[in-house]
């Protein structure tokens, strides 16, 4: 039975529905997660919330956080079936909430939604490629399923942008609809199928908060620290900014590697430079799109195929990367970290001096977001063959799950920090210029802070040594 199964591909009729059903899927989050990118000024200006501009962004990362924590806790519990019923509830949910949005608050609200919904689909999906696929073939349905990340990479943005145009921003969140219907219907028969694990592992389980307690403490905290310094002017927004740096820093020592405050040599080191550079990445996409549309005037789906240019970037490096690892035998990993986010340091440069040129700045634009791509697309796959060099023998799911969690919470904070410096640019009337090269200053500094901790990432590789803390 096994040499059979061995023998099919994914693609073969005992797995091909949930195959497409599980890209289809994938795909859709993606595409929701990457168009909003373009369309975001857009909605903004639509809706008289442009001091909340970061938290469109914000609030679907960090309750991504929280989905996949409460999910992934309680999926043995439902079962997968179960589990992606409700998954796929929210996260529809959350569309019709943003697609009908009047308000500000009202999109943001969708947006958690989303992000909530987004983050349980792909734990869900996770779940279901371990328990429906043998081993023989896991690897293939994971490199499918990272591959269902890069049309909506290179045409998400541009599409979104062509919708906004000729349409209306709306129909970007309603346009997913009928993907999410087809992916519902050629999974669901699967996962339907699939025996609830009833043997998990309660040794396993610890005194104390578990870790979807502490996200959403961090989620709660996060969230007061940037709508503090929204409002920094004033004494309630220090008061907000301290609450929710103190609220923020317990869970983040449950959550991070021990040893990450201090960036001690080794996973915290890697993790955090994987964090810096991964936040001004994905914060740089975001403030990037509305530079160019409201402060240079090119329109959105102009501005989108800008943004889907350091896509493409990014998939030509992330390539090359692994045929210079098949090459040096993963000897020189911590070089090629270093030199990518060397290179992102370049393209962030260019992308606040296209913003600065006082006519065009296209072509820097353009070549900006090629650097930035590039760089994070030779560093980004190398950090996290370098993260799981530190797993012991049962510990490569635990540091996963810490690369998921960085992947999603660095970006939210960046972001959301950049929305709170161009509300504080109106609050004072400085405009949105000043207000968008405030949020791209600190995206600059976050990726020099990242490539001078990327000097700490060993060179060999590690001794088998646990970055966890036991309680």
């Amino acid at each position: 039975m096994e040499t059979n199964h061995t023998k099919a591909g994914i693609f073969d009729v005992p797995y091909r529905a949930l195959t497409i059903g599980i890209i289809l899927a994938v795909t859709t989050v993606a595409f929701e997660g990457l168009a909003i990118t373009t369309i975001a000024p857009n909605v903004a200006q639509h809706l008289n919330g442009l001091h909340l501009y970061g938290w469109i962004f914000s609030s679907f990362l960090l309750s991504q956080i929280v989905g996949s924590m409460i999910i992934g806790q309680q999926i043995n519990k439902l079962g997968v079936y179960t589990s992606f019923i409700v998954s796929i509830l929210i996260f529809v949910i959350g569309i019709t909430v943003a697609g009908t949005s009047v308000n500000m608050p009202m999109l943001i609200a969708g947006r958690a939604f989303q992000g909530f919904g987004a983050g349980a689909i792909i734990t869900c999906v996770y779940y279901s490629i371990t328990l429906s696929y043998p081993d023989a073939l896991r690897t293939k349905i994971l490199a499918a399923f990272s591959s269902a990340y890069i049309m909506p990479a290179l045409i998400g943005p541009y599409l979104a942008g062509l919708l906004a145009e000729f349409f209306s921003w709306r129909v970007v969140f309603w346009f997913v609809l009928p993907l999410i219907a087809l992916a519902v219907m050629l999974t669901l028969p699967s996962f339907r199928k699939l025996q609830l694990q009833a043997s998990v592992n309660n040794t396993t389980i610890k005194k104390g908060f578990s870790k979807e307690v502490y996200a959403i403490i961090l989620t709660v905290g996060t969230g007061l620290l940037l709508t503090g310094l929204g409002w920094i002017s004033e004494w309630k927004g220090i008061v907000l900014t301290i609450a929710g740096v103190l609220i923020m820093i317990k869970p983040l020592r449950k959550l991070l590697p021990e040893g990450s405050f201090t960036v001690k040599k080794g996973l915290p080191a890697t993790i955090v430079t994987r964090g810096l550079y991964v936040a001004c990445y994905i914060a740089t996409e975001s403030y990037v799109v509305l530079a160019l549309t409201e402060v240079k005037g090119f329109s959105a789906d102009l501005a989108g195929l800008i943004v889907a240019a350091g896509a493409l970037s990014w998939s030509t490096a992330a390539w090359l990367q692994s045929r210079f690892d098949e090459r040096d035998g993963g000897t020189g990993r911590r070089k090629r970290v270093i030199t990518g986010i060397g290179i992102m340091i370049v393209g962030i440069a260019l992308v606040i001096a296209s913003i600065r040129l006082p006519d065009g700045g296209l072509v820097y634009a353009l070549i900006s977001q090629l650097f930035t791509g590039f760089g994070i697309g030779l560093a980004n796959p190398t950090t996290g063959a370098i993260a799981l060099q530190h797993a012991r023998a049962g510990e490569e799911g635990e540091v996963s799950a810490v690369i998921q969690f960085i992947d999603a919470f660095s970006p939210g904070l960046s972001i959301g920090i950049g929305g709170a410096l161009i509300a504080i640019s109106e609050t004072f009337k400085w405009g949105i210029f000043t207000g968008v090269m405030l949020a791209l200053s600190i995206q600059l500094l976050f990726i020099i802070i990242s490539f001078v901790i990327s000097f700490r990432i060993q060179k060999e590789k590690p001794a088998k040594q646990s970055s966890f803390p036991l309680t």
